[in-house]
């Protein structure tokens, strides 16, 4: 059955507790949006946007009455938060998260979270490289899909609940384990991730090739590294720390074909290239055809 919230707390109010603020407004949602941060320039500007119909600076007193507790901070601060307002969350309410790493989410909230108080974890698959109050719009989560991770002891209502609930925000809503969801993630969020970070590092600390050239001669696909390497930082540190061992798991299986392609480089082996990527070629394609990218030159960019 779902349940009618009528108090919705975000905690955190950068790109996506912005987006599902506009979303839930767009989706005509008649419960009181309360938002909360740390900082005042970020509660004046989600007033000036809209994001929300009123903020509080104080987490404590933004919980106080709400049905619906939305986590949107870095995964490093839940259960920080969850200690500092568990005293004050109201009986029977649902506290759910945005977080990309599930498992250990799930651990350190699972003694933390009051009783009579229902936790669902999340993960709504949408983003950009922009943060913070600004970056937020209404359409982030039309189409994308939204994983949420229940465990054996997750209430069943409170999670058709958000489950109905993301539907109104635009999502797709796919239910799935933790451990494979944080499996999944590691191989198609996290660890292109990290390539970027990376490429776009080693670029910037080359010796003998200057920073202008690189700015200067990037090309397209450095372009795109350099777009996910702005993500921010403080996130996607949390991300990696979290969710080190399906990260580190897969990092293992990308070495090894690394090296695959490295060797075949070196041993001038065309047929081996030609093959991989003409398999990886497929795998976009199958990524379009899922309705997940377009086939638009540029990766349908909008001209200017």
């Amino acid at each position: 059955m779902k349940r009618s919230f009528k108090k919705i707390t975000i905690i955190g109010l950068g790109l996506i507790g912005g987006s599902i603020g506009l979303a839930l407004k767009r989706a005509g949602s008649t419960a009181q949006l309360i938002g909360a941060a740390r900082t005042q320039k970020t509660l004046d500007v989600a007033l000036e946007r809209n994001l929300v119909e009123r903020v509080e600076i104080d987490i404590v007193k933004s919980v106080e009455g709400a049905d619906l507790i939305i986590l949107a901070t870095p995964l490093s601060s839940f259960k920080k938060i969850i200690l500092e307002v568990s005293h004050n969350l109201k009986p029977g309410c649902i506290v759910t998260d945005t977080g990309s790493s599930k498992l250990k989410v799930i651990e350190e909230l699972s003694n933390v979270i009051p009783m009579g108080v229902s936790f669902i974890p999340g993960h709504p698959i949408a983003g950009t490289e922009l943060s913070g109050p600004e970056a937020g719009f209404a359409e982030l989560f039309d189409d994308r899909w939204c994983v949420l991770t229940p465990t054996e002891d997750t209430n069943k209502d409170a999670l058709n609940s958000i489950r109905l609930f993301w539907e109104e925000l635009g999502s797709k809503v796919e239910i799935m384990n933790p451990e494979h969801h944080d499996r999944v993630l590691a191989i198609t969020s996290h660890i292109p991730h990290l390539i970027a970070y990376n490429i776009v590092g080693t670029a910037n600390n080359l010796t003998n090739v200057t920073n202008k050239e690189v700015v200067k001669y990037s090309a397209g696909g450095f372009r795109d590294f350099t777009r996910i390497a702005a993500s921010d930082p403080k996130m996607w540190r949390d991300i990696f720390l979290y969710n080190d061992e399906a990260v580190l798991e897969m990092l293992s299986f990308f070495s090894k074909d690394l090296m695959k392609l490295k060797k075949a480089i070196e041993e001038k082996d065309s047929d081996l290239l030609q093959t991989f990527f003409e398999n990886t070629r497929e795998v976009r394609k199958s990524i379009i055809d899922a309705g997940q990218e377009v086939s638009d030159i540029d990766f349908g960019r909008l001209k200017k």
